[in-house]
């Protein structure tokens, strides 16, 4: 009755060692993908947010007769998730008098 209880040890077969070898080695590279992407997007999204700020700072916009462009959450986030051409977006935006 005791080997009731008692567990048994089962092994994988060759073809599992080999299919779970391919499974890590599409997960590690599926990880490197994205990172990779991710510093691409946070990059993009950086300067996006640098576009702004200078355009403001030096007061680009008044070249044109135009208001800066209002640092708002929603002007925040375009250009957080536009990243670069957000803020050309919303520079045209802008010039087109466009309020946000």
């Amino acid at each position: 009755m005791s080997g009731f209880f008692i567990k048994q040890m089962t092994t994988l077969p060759f073809t599992g060692y080999v299919f779970l070898t391919v499974v890590l080695i599409v997960a590690i590279l599926a990880g490197f993908f994205l990172i990779k992407n991710l510093t691409k997007l946070v990059i993009n999204s950086v300067l996006g947010l640098l576009i702004l700020v200078f355009v403001n700072y030096f007061h680009v916009l008044e070249a044109a007769g135009k208001p800066d462009i209002p640092l708002t959450p929603l002007t925040f986030l375009i250009c957080l998730f536009g990243g670069i051409p957000g803020a050309l977006l919303l520079v045209l935006l802008q010039l087109l008098n466009f309020p946000l």
